[in-house]
C-alpha cells in the first residue's frame, strides 16, 4: 500500500528546503519535474520513480488538517503550508524515503508531519539493483498512479480520510478524458471525504477496500471484488449474482445524523452577479454563521469570498466550475457548488451537508424560512431537504449507511408558473403546500415529514411527477 506523508509547516517550502528534502536519498538520485511544475519526482538513476512531491498548498482555513488527518497531528497556528509526499510502489525503500523528505522539511521550516512516526531525517540508501515490486506507469499518466491498464487507473492510499485532493482531481479528469476508471485502493478503517464520495459516484469508478475475509470489496456498494482483465470487478456467486462483503453489511448503528439541503438558483449573467450569496444565506440560516473557506479541492484552503469564487467561475466560463466550501469546525458542514451557463443565465447548484451528534437537533423547522428567503431574493428554482443517519463528521465509512429521507421540497415561482398554480397546489397526496411570496406568483413549499419515515420517498416521486406533468401541458 502506498504511504503518504504530509508536512505541515508555518513557512513556505522554498527551493532550498525542497532540495534538502529530496536529497534524503543521497546524491545519486535524480529529480524530475512535470505536470506544469506541480509535481516533483525523486527517481533512481535509471528513471524509476521513488517519491513525488505535490506543489505546496497554503491553507488559510481553520480545522482542515484535523478534519482530514485527525486531531492527533497538531497543525501550526494560523495559515500553514500543506506539502504531500507520496511513496511509489517501485522500490521498498520509497516509503522510508518519503518519511525522510517530509521530516527534513519540518526540521528546516518547523511544524509537524503526518503520520508522526514516519518522519525522519535519515539518509535512505537506494540499491541500484534493488528488487522492483511494481513498474512505474507510463503513457503520460499522473506520477501518483500506481497501476495503469487499458481500462483503469489504480491509486493506493492509506490515511484516515481520503480527500478530493488536487492530485486526485487531476487523475479523475485524466481518467474521464481517456475513458478509464479511477479505482482507489485502501486498507480497512479508512474513510472517504464527502466531496470525494460525490466525485466517485458511478461505476466504473470504485473505492476498493482490502478485507482479510473476502480479499477486496467496494466500499460504497459492498460488492466483493476480484481483479479481472485489468480492473476490479464484482465477483459472482453460482447463480451469477453479486456477493456482498460481511464487513460492509454489518455496520455499527449510529445516532448521529446529517441534514442535506440541495437547491438550485438561477441568476442573470451580468457584471453585477456575485455567486455564493444563496449558499451563504443557507449556511447562516441553518448554523448561525456563514461558510469559512472555499476552494476547488481538499484541503479547502481559501478564506470564504463570494467575489473571488465568482471571478474564478467567470474566468472559466462557459465551462462549468465545481467548487467546495467548508464551515467552522464546531459545526461540521461541507458544500459542493456547481456553476453552469444555462439558457436563462447562470445556474448555481448547491448541496450543503451538516453533521449533528446524538444529542443535537437538526434545524428542520428552519427549512421553510430558508425556502422563503431564497425564493424572495436569490432566484430559487427548487430545494430538497433530507435527513439521514450518518456520521457527524461527514466522513464516509466503508460500510452500509441508510439513504437520506426527504423532509421537504420547495418549487420556485418560475416552476409553479410553468406547472400552473392551481395544478401545483393540488398534488394527488394528503398534503397541501405553503405559498411563499406574492399571492399571484408564489413559490410553494411542501412539507413531507420529519426525516424518519422512508415512505416519504414515494410521496416525493408522486409530487415531482405531478409537477412535471403540469409543466408538460
Amino acid at each position: 500500500m502506498t504511504k503518504d506523508v504530509i508536512a505541515l509547516t508555518p513557512k513556505m517550502p522554498d527551493t532550498w528546503a525542497l532540495l534538502a528534502g529530496l536529497y534524503a536519498g543521497g546524491p545519486d538520485l535524480t529529480i524530475d519535474t512535470g505536470h506544469d511544475g506541480a509535481v516533483v519526482q525523486l527517481c533512481t538513476a535509471d528513471g524509476r520513480p521513488l517519491v513525488s512531491l505535490e506543489a505546496p498548498l497554503l491553507v488559510q482555513v481553520p480545522g482542515e488538517a484535523e478534519r482530514l488527518l485527525g486531531a492527533q497531528v497538531p497543525s501550526p497556528e494560523g495559515p500553514f503550508w500543506w506539502t504531500e509526499v507520496r511513496a511509489s510502489t517501485a522500490l521498498p525503500e520509497a516509503e522510508r524515503l518519503a518519511g525522510s523528505v517530509a521530516g527534513r522539511l519540518t526540521m528546516l521550516l518547523g511544524g509537524s508531519a503526518w503520520p508522526p512516526d514516519a518522519a525522519s531525517t535519515e539518509v535512505v540508501p537506494v540499491a541500484e539493483d534493488g528488487e522492483v515490486t511494481a513498474r512505474p506507469v507510463s503513457g503520460g499518466a499522473h506520477p501518483t498512479v500506481d497501476v495503469l491498464t487499458e481500462s483503469t487507473a489504480v491509486v493506493m492510499c492509506d490515511r484516515p480520510v481520503i480527500a478530493l485532493s488536487a492530485w486526485l482531481s487531476h487523475i479523475l479528469r485524466a481518467t474521464t478524458e481517456s475513458r478509464r476508471a479511477l479505482q482507489i485502493v485502501t486498507p480497512p478503517g479508512v474513510r472517504l471525504s464527502l466531496p470525494l464520495r460525490t466525485a466517485l459516484t458511478g461505476v466504473p469508478n470504485r473505492w476498493v477496500v482490502k478485507d482479510p475475509d473476502c480479499g477486496y470489496y467496494d466500499g460504497l456498494s459492498g460488492a466483493v471484488l476480484r481483479w479481472q482483465d485489468g480492473t476490479f470487478a464484482p465477483a459472482r456467486d453460482a447463480s451469477g449474482g453479486a456477493v456482498v462483503a460481511e464487513a460492509f453489511s454489518a455496520p455499527a448503528l449510529t445516532s448521529e445524523r446529517q441534514l442535506i439541503v440541495a437547491f438550485r438558483t438561477v441568476h442573470n449573467a451580468d457584471e453585477n452577479l456575485v455567486l455564493g450569496r444563496a449558499l451563504e444565506t443557507a449556511w447562516q440560516t441553518l448554523t448561525g454563521a456563514g461558510p469559512v473557506g472555499w476552494g476547488t479541492a481538499e484541503p479547502v484552503n481559501l478564506p470564504w469570498s463570494a467575489r473571488q469564487l465568482t471571478d474564478l467561475a467567470r474566468d472559466r466560463a462557459p465551462e462549468p466550475t465545481q467548487l467546495l466550501a467548508v464551515g467552522d469546525p464546531a459545526r461540521p458542514a461541507l458544500a459542493g457548488l456547481r456553476v453552469t451557463r444555462v439558457e436563462r443565465g447562470v445556474a448555481a447548484d448547491a448541496t450543503l451537508t451538516l453533521g449533528y451528534g446524538a444529542n443535537e437537533a437538526p434545524p428542520l423547522a428552519a427549512a421553510q424560512e430558508l425556502a422563503k428567503t431564497l425564493a424572495a431574493g436569490h432566484g430559487l428554482t427548487n430545494m430538497l431537504v433530507s435527513l439521514r443517519r450518518a456520521r457527524r463528521d461527514l466522513a464516509i465509512p466503508a460500510h452500509f449507511e441508510a439513504p437520506p429521507i426527504p423532509v421537504s421540497y420547495t418549487l420556485g415561482a418560475d416552476g409553479v408558473r410553468r406547472a400552473g398554480l392551481a395544478h401545483a397546489q393540488r398534488p394527488p397526496l394528503a398534503l397541501r403546500p405553503t405559498p411563499l411570496g406574492p399571492a399571484a406568483e408564489p413559490a410553494l413549499h411542501y412539507a413531507l415529514g420529519d426525516g424518519t419515515d422512508a415512505g416519504t420517498w414515494p410521496m416525493l416521486e408522486q409530487l415531482t411527477a405531478h409537477l412535471e406533468s403540469g409543466s408538460a401541458r
